[in-house]
């Protein structure tokens, strides 16, 4: 199948409209002139609405994973403890990166399960000069209590450093207000921007142990990047093109606004929940309080019975939509959908279409529609 017929529907990268690919052929211009300055600065003033935040903020020219480990490296020393909440694959990175720099004292939970928030306290009672999380852990589909572990971290003198890669630009994330030091994105999340860009929010505090931290990375260097960002510009050279697209990405979030963009996310993510359930699909993360959340942005299905989640995604690929699998030892166990960037009820319907067909040709079902028409009835709050 040709790719220009295949629809995105994965936790991303997501599809990237029109006119911000357009941009991205505009002609190649001076990184250091006035015009890179001016797209900078515009960048930057839509993100302070996205993370909510008077903090600094950068784009780095690398993925999420980059901004992450700036984060870490540029706060955290070989004696520092940072406390890492693991329930899922990028809590697990994030514990990774940590140990690279620091010494990890990790909070490792069944994946998919919700954190306990004693535990977590009684991690950061042992000490630790930061505590990271994943906002939104997109290898599960569940959504962690941000809001609650940044009032852990305050109460214990503990940066936060808060992966919001999939949360940013679709699900409210209020750095200010939750005491977040470090929050991180990536471009080709909710955002819809073409892969290979990153942006940070800083806050003063996380600056004040950066002084302390000594050797700090080179080319992620925060100071490097806050330095150079009071002039509207990059330490190093920008990925040019990219910077196009991600503007454009941004106009378009600008125009929704976020209250209406956020509202579309949680109502996508609410019909595809209706149409598994409708189904006979049992969600994967095990919601045990109020604190954790179904995520807004993507849905984690356990596979039925005897059928691989693998054989499904392979299934709906050769229909032409993209769907996801599950991480590591997830390998097969579930699957998953996204419903992030600018989708529309189109995209949802036809997908959760194609999904029923997978599912009446594996034996699983024994009709088609019922998922459709219940997504649809949820949609239809909204749209």
């Amino acid at each position: 199948m040709d790719i220009e017929d295949t629809l995105l529907m994965m936790p991303g990268p997501v599809p990237v409209a029109s006119r911000a690919l357009r941009a991205m052929s505009k002609p190649m211009i001076n990184h250091r002139g006035a015009d890179f300055s001016a797209m900078y600065d515009d960048c930057c003033e839509i993100l302070a609405e996205v993370f909510q935040t008077q903090n600094d903020i950068f784009v780095l020219s690398g993925s999420g994973t980059a901004a992450m480990e700036a984060a870490i490296g540029c706060t955290v020393s070989s004696d520092d403890v940072v406390v890492t909440l693991e329930n899922g694959k990028f809590g697990e990175r994030f514990k990774d990166i940590a140990a690279r720099y620091g010494k990890a004292n990790p909070l490792e939970i069944e994946w998919g399960h919700s954190f306990d928030l004693a535990e977590v306290e009684k991690k950061l009672e042992e000490g630790a000069k930061a505590i990271t999380l994943v906002h939104n852990e997109t290898s599960v589909g569940i959504q962690n209590p941000a809001e609650q572990i940044g009032k852990l971290a305050k109460k214990h003198d503990a940066l936060f450093i808060l992966d919001g890669v999939t949360t940013l630009g679709g699900s409210l994330v209020e750095t200010d207000k939750w005491g977040v030091d470090i929050a991180v994105v990536g471009s080709q999340k909710c955002l819809a921007a073409p892969p290979g860009l990153s942006m940070l929010s800083v806050s003063k505090r996380a600056f004040e142990a950066m002084d302390d931290k000594g050797n700090l990375p080179y080319y992620l260097d925060l100071k490097a990047y806050k330095k150079s960002g009071d002039k509207s510009q990059t330490p190093y050279t920008p990925a040019v093109p990219l910077f196009f697209g991600l503007q454009e990405a941004l106009h378009i979030v600008k125009e929704e606004g976020m209250p209406s963009r956020i509202n579309r996310h949680a109502t996508g993510a609410a019909a595809i929940r209706a149409a598994a359930d409708e189904l006979g699909l049992e969600l994967f993360p095990q919601l045990h309080d109020d604190n954790s959340s179904y995520s807004n942005t993507v849905t984690a299905m356990k596979a039925p019975e005897d059928v691989s989640g693998n054989d499904i995604k392979k299934d709906m690929m050769a229909r032409g939509i993209t769907i996801a699998g599950g991480q590591s030892h997830l390998s097969g166990k579930i699957f998953r959908i996204g419903s992030m960037g600018n989708f529309q009820p189109k995209d949802l319907l036809l997908t959760i279409q194609e999904l029923e067909i997978v599912l009446k040709n594996r034996g699983v079902i024994s009709e088609i529609g019922k998922g459709v028409e219940a997504a649809n009835n949820v949609l239809d709050r909204l749209f």
